[in-house]
C-alpha cells in the first residue's frame, strides 16, 4: 500500500521488481482528502482513468455524497492497483467552485444563466432551421475522448443517421488517429494488435517518440519494476529530449525534428542487410516485402545520420538490438503521430514488426498507443473518421449491414465521400459551409493549431456554435448555447483503453447543480428532432447507460471490435476485459494477430489504404490486386524533407507536447491544487548549447514566435538537442484575465499560437511537432526559475540554485549532466 509516498516529488513510486515472464505483482495506491480516514469512506464505487490512456482501475471513495479519495484495483490486469498523479489528484476537480450548474445563452453579446428548456430549445431550432435551408452539410459534431462509448456511439446514430451529416469528428484527430491509420494501412483495420502483459515478456522495449514516463505513467512503472527485476529489458528511446525513459536507455536516439522517417528507413535497411529478417512469417502472412527491401536499399545509418543528425554508429546499435531481440514490444505516440510524415513513419514500425515475425506471441508486438482516455471508443464507435465497427465507408456492403442494425436506409448513411476530418470541418466552418459547430468535452480555442485563426472562426456571426462541458473553457467563451455536463464519477459509462481493455465506471456522486450526463443531453436532443427509423420507430430506443451499450453490441456483433460478449455486470465483477470479447473469446483477447492476420481481406477490410504521400484513397480494384489473399501489407515510404524548415529569421525548430502532470488543455488537472502547483504556468524548454549561444539562463523571461504567432514564457535550461525548443501545449488563457485569449492585458501563453495549420495527407492529424521559430529575450529572471517541473523530461541540466520544486518542497531535483541528452547521442 502506498499512500503516504509523495507521489508529485516521487511520480512512480516505489519499486516491486519483477522478472521476466512473471505476473506484475499488486501495489495499491491511494489518496484521500485531507481529514478522511478509510475506515470512514462509507462506499468505494468502481471505475477507471479519464485523464490519460491507460484505463486504470480504480475505486472512488464517497462520504456524505462527495468524492473523498481513490484507491488502485490491485486485481485489474492493467495496473494492478498502481495509480499515476493524475489519477490520484484529479478527481478533485470535479468539486471545482467555477463548475457550470445551468445552462448559458447568448444575450446582446452576453453569456446569461438559463434553463434546459430555453437552451436546447435554440439548439433544436437552429438545426431544424439549417437542415431546412441548407441541408445535413451545415451541421457539425466535434466532440471529445474523454466521454463514455455509449455517449459517442448514441452521438454517431443521431448524427450520421438522424442529422445526415458526414461532419463529425473527436479531438482523438489530434492524438491518435495516426495510430488507427497505421493499423489500417498495415493490418487492413484499427485494433491494438499487442497488449501491455508484453511488457512482462519483451527482452527489448522500442519507444517510437512516447514519453511513457509522462503519458502512461503506470506502464512506466511496470517497466522500472521489470528493469529492477531478474532479466531486465534493454530500452531503445526515440526522442528529441532527455525523458525518463531516455535516461533509462540502452541506447537514445535524439533526431532533428522530422525525420523520423529516414531514421526508421535505416533501421530496416541494417535489419535486412544482416538478414534479421524471418522470411516463413513473410511468405505466410505478408505482401510487398520486396518493394521495402529495394526501397531501404541504400538508406544506410551514415546516409539517415546526416539527416538525422544522430550518430551512424548509434544507429547501427539500435539496430543490432531491434534485429537480435528474442521477443521485441514497440510502442509509438505524439513524438511520430504529430510529426511530418507521421503515417509513413508509424507504418514503418508496423514493418519492423512484421519483417521480424514480432507479433501475436507473448512479448512480441506493437502499440500504436493513445492520448486520449477514450480515444479507442472513438474509433470504434464512429464518432471520428469511420463508420462504427470498422466498417468501411467504400464497402457498399458494409454500409447496408450498418443500416441494417440501425433499421434506416443506406442512403440515409452519407458515404459518398470520407467522413470529414476535425480540421477540414473548422475549414468549412471557416468558409462558411458549415453553420452549426456542437463542441463536446474538448476545447479547441486551446488544442488546435494556429489559434488566432481558430479564434477567428469561432467568433464568426453566422457560426452558432454550442459547447457541452463542465467549465466555462475559452472554447464555450466564444458559444451562444453553453451546456453543462456531467463528468467521471457523476455518471455511468464504459471505456476502453490503449490495448481494448474494456471497463466500467459507475456513478459515485450526483453532478451539480442542472448539470447532465453527456448521453441525456444527446438523448435529448434526438428526442425534440424526432429522429425516426424507415418503419417510424424512434431512430434511437435506448434511455440509459445500460441499454445503450446493449444497441452497441449489437453493432459491434461480428466485428473486429466485438462486445457481444460483455455486460455490465460481467465488468463489474472481473474488471478490465480486452476485446473482442464473443462465443469463440468468452474471457477476452489477450492479443490480436496470434494465427494470422485477420481482418485484411478485401471484403472485411476497414479501409482500401491510402498513399502515405498524398493521402489519396486506393479503390477496392486497387487493393484486391494488390492483397487479394488478406494479407498484412509492408509499405514502404521514402523520407521527405519537412514542410516548414529553420531559417535565418526563425532559426530553431519548436516542438510541443505533455507533462505528467497536466492532461490536455488542463480544464480538470489546472484545478487540481497538487497538479498545479507541480506546474503552474508555461514554460520553454531550450538546450544548453544554444543558452549560451543566446546568452540566455535558467528563468529568464523569453518570447517564442513563428510565423503565425507568439507567446512569453520562463526558460528552462535542459538537455534537450541543439536547435531545438519545447513548449508544453496545456496552456490557454481561461485562468488569465483575458479568459479566452491574449489581449493588451495577457500576451501569449499557448503553444499553439504558434502552431501550424498543416496535417499528415493519410491519417489528417496535426502536425503539432513541425514548426521554425524565433527566440528572443523579454527580460532577464534574475533569481527565478521557469515554472517546470524537475521530476520529469524538464529537469534542468544544472540543478544548482533551482528550487527542489517549483510549487514546494516535494520534487527532487533530477539527476543532471548524466542523464542528458548529451551522452545519449551527442552530435555537437
Amino acid at each position: 500500500m502506498e499512500s503516504s509516498v509523495d507521489r508529485i516529488g516521487d511520480p512512480w513510486g516505489g519499486r516491486v521488481p519483477h522478472g521476466r515472464g512473471k505476473r506484475w505483482p499488486a501495489r495499491v495506491d491511494t489518496f484521500l482528502a485531507e481529514g478522511v480516514d478509510p475506515a470512514m469512506v462509507q462506499e468505494w464505487v468502481q471505475a477507471a482513468s479519464i485523464l490519460h490512456s491507460d484505463g486504470d482501475a480504480m475505486d472512488i471513495a464517497v462520504l456524505d455524497g462527495r468524492m473523498v479519495g481513490v484507491r488502485g484495483l490491485a486485481t485489474d490486469r492493467v495496473n494492478r492497483g498502481r495509480l499515476g498523479p493524475k489519477d490520484l489528484f484529479g478527481w478533485q476537480a470535479n468539486a471545482s467552485p467555477d463548475r457550470l450548474t445551468r445552462p448559458l445563452v447568448r444575450e446582446g453579446g452576453r453569456l446569461v444563466e438559463s434553463d434546459w428548456e430555453t437552451a436546447m430549445g435554440r439548439v433544436v431550432n437552429r438545426s431544424q432551421e439549417l437542415l431546412k435551408d441548407r441541408g445535413p452539410g451545415s451541421l457539425g459534431f466535434y466532440t471529445s475522448g474523454q466521454l463514455f462509448l455509449e455517449e459517442y456511439y448514441t452521438l454517431a446514430v443521431l448524427a450520421r443517421a438522424g442529422v445526415g451529416t458526414n461532419h463529425l469528428d473527436g479531438n482523438t484527430r489530434l492524438c491518435t488517429s495516426t495510430a488507427a491509420e497505421a493499423l489500417k494501412e498495415s493490418f487492413g483495420c484499427d485494433g491494438q494488435p499487442g497488449s501491455y502483459d508484453d511488457i512482462d515478456h519483451a527482452d527489448v522495449i522500442a519507444l517510437f517518440g512516447h514519453n511513457l514516463a509522462e503519458t502512461q505513467p503506470v506502464q512506466w512503472m511496470r517497466i522500472l519494476d521489470r528493469l529492477e527485476g531478474t532479466e531486465p529489458p534493454r530500452l531503445v528511446c526515440v526522442d528529441p529530449r532527455p525523458t525518463q525513459v531516455a535516461r533509462r536507455a540502452t541506447v537514445h536516439l535524439a533526431p532533428r525534428l522530422g525525420t523520423n522517417v529516414a531514421l526508421l528507413n535505416a533501421l530496416l535497411h541494417e535489419i535486412i542487410r544482416t538478414d534479421r529478417v524471418d522470411h516463413a512469417y513473410l511468405q505466410a502472412h505478408t505482401v510487398g516485402y520486396e518493394e521495402l527491401s529495394a526501397r531501404v536499399k541504400d538508406c544506410t545509418p551514415a546516409w539517415a545520420a546526416g539527416i538525422c543528425d544522430v550518430p551512424a554508429a548509434r544507429i547501427g546499435k539500435a539496430a543490432d538490438l531491434l534485429g537480435t531481440a528474442d521477443r521485441l514490444l514497440s510502442t509509438v505516440l505524439q513524438g511520430v503521430y504529430q510529426s511530418h510524415q507521421a503515417t509513413a513513419a508509424a507504418v514503418q514500425v508496423n514493418n519492423l514488426h512484421l519483417v521480424r515475425g514480432m507479433l501475436g506471441r507473448p512479448g512480441a508486438g506493437v502499440l500504436q498507443m493513445n492520448g486520449q482516455p477514450t480515444a479507442q471508443n472513438t474509433r470504434e464507435c464512429g464518432a471520428n473518421g469511420d463508420l462504427p465497427g470498422f466498417r468501411n465507408w467504400q464497402n457498399d456492403t458494409h454500409v447496408a449491414d450498418l443500416a441494417n442494425v440501425w433499421n434506416v436506409e443506406p442512403s440515409s448513411i452519407p458515404h459518398y465521400a470520407p467522413p470529414t476530418h476535425a480540421m477540414q470541418m473548422f475549414r468549412y466552418a471557416e468558409q462558411g459551409s458549415i453553420r452549426m459547430l456542437w463542441v463536446s468535452g474538448t476545447n479547441p480555442a486551446v488544442s488546435l493549431p494556429e489559434l488566432a485563426r481558430v479564434r477567428s472562426i469561432l467568433a464568426q456571426e453566422r457560426l452558432f456554435v454550442v459547447v457541452q462541458d463542465l467549465f466555462l473553457t475559452e472554447t464555450a467563451q466564444f458559444a451562444d448555447v453553453v451546456l453543462p455536463a456531467a463528468t467521471w464519477g457523476e455518471k455511468t459509462g464504459t471505456s476502453t483503453n490503449a490495448d481494448r481493455t474494456v471497463h466500467v465506471s459507475d456513478k459515485a456522486v450526483d453532478p451539480p447543480g442542472e448539470a447532465r450526463p453527456d448521453l441525456d443531453i444527446f438523448l435529448d436532443y434526438a428526442a425534440r428532432m424526432d429522429f425516426r427509423d424507415k418503419d417510424g420507430g424512434p431512430l434511437i430506443s435506448w434511455n440509459d447507460p445500460e441499454s445503450a451499450f446493449e444497441a452497441w453490441k449489437r453493432c459491434s456483433a461480428g466485428r473486429p471490435c466485438d462486445y457481444t460478449g460483455l455486460t455490465y455486470a460481467k465488468l463489474r465483477e472481473a474488471g478490465g476485459i480486452q476485446w473482442p470479447v464473443n462465443e469463440q473469446a468468452p474471457d477476452g483477447t489477450e492479443r490480436l494477430y496470434t494465427e494470422g492476420i485477420s481482418w485484411a481481406h478485401p471484403d472485411m477490410c476497414e479501409d482500401y489504404g491510402k498513399d502515405l504521400v498524398t493521402g489519396a484513397a486506393d479503390s477496392v480494384d486497387v487493393y484486391r490486386s494488390l492483397n487479394p489473399g488478406g494479407k498484412a501489407m509492408i509499405k514502404p515510404a521514402e523520407y521527405l524533407p519537412p514542410h516548414e524548415e529553420p531559417s535565418e529569421e526563425y532559426p530553431f525548430q519548436l516542438t510541443t507536447g505533455r507533462t505528467l502532470y497536466h492532461f490536455h488543455t488542463r480544464t480538470k488537472t489546472g484545478r487540481a491544487p497538487q497538479l498545479n502547483e507541480a506546474a503552474p504556468d508555461v514554460w520553454v524548454e531550450i538546450s544548453e548549447a544554444d543558452a549560451a549561444v543566446e546568452g540566455l539562463a535558467e528563468g529568464d523571461l523569453v518570447e517564442v514566435r513563428s510565423p503565425r504567432g507568439a507567446l512569453r514564457g520562463r526558460l528552462r535550461v535542459t538537455g534537450l538537442r541543439p536547435g531545438l525548443l519545447f513548449v508544453p501545449f496545456h496552456y490557454g488563457y481561461w485562468d488569465t484575465p483575458a479568459g479566452s485569449g491574449p489581449d493588451a492585458t495577457t500576451l501569449g501563453r499557448a503553444a499553439n499560437e504558434t502552431t501550424i495549420t498543416d496535417w499528415d495527407p493519410a491519417s489528417k492529424q496535426p502536425l503539432f511537432k513541425s514548426a521554425a521559430a524565433a527566440l528572443t529575450l523579454v527580460e532577464r529572471g534574475i533569481g527565478d526559475q521557469a515554472p517546470a517541473p524537475t521530476t520529469t523530461a524538464s529537469a534542468p541540466m544544472t540543478p544548482a540554485g533551482v528550487r527542489a520544486t517549483v510549487g514546494g518542497p516535494r520534487a527532487r531535483v533530477s539527476q543532471a549532466r548524466d542523464t542528458a541528452w548529451g551522452t545519449a547521442g551527442d552530435n555537437r
